[in-house]
């Protein structure tokens, strides 16, 4: 199970590296404010994959638990 602590770890060193990126890209983004729509679509798909994987999880641990009592 993921703790919440690990996610909250990923998501703030995400938005570092993603600040900390030194490409001429970034600043044409930033000028237009165009990096937070990046930064958001990116994180929209980060946080979709983590609750994909939580309830995968949660799933697969109910199944395990019926088989055992069988």
């Amino acid at each position: 199970m993921i703790k919440k602590s690990s996610l909250l770890t990923t998501c703030a060193l995400f938005l570092f590296f993603i600040s900390k990126a030194d490409d001429g890209n970034n600043d044409l983004l930033r000028s237009n404010g165009r990096i937070y729509v990046v930064v958001t679509v990116i994180l929209v798909i980060l946080v979709g994959l983590f609750l994909y994987l939580f309830r995968l999880d949660r799933k697969i641990s109910k199944l395990e638990k019926e088989e055992n009592k069988q």
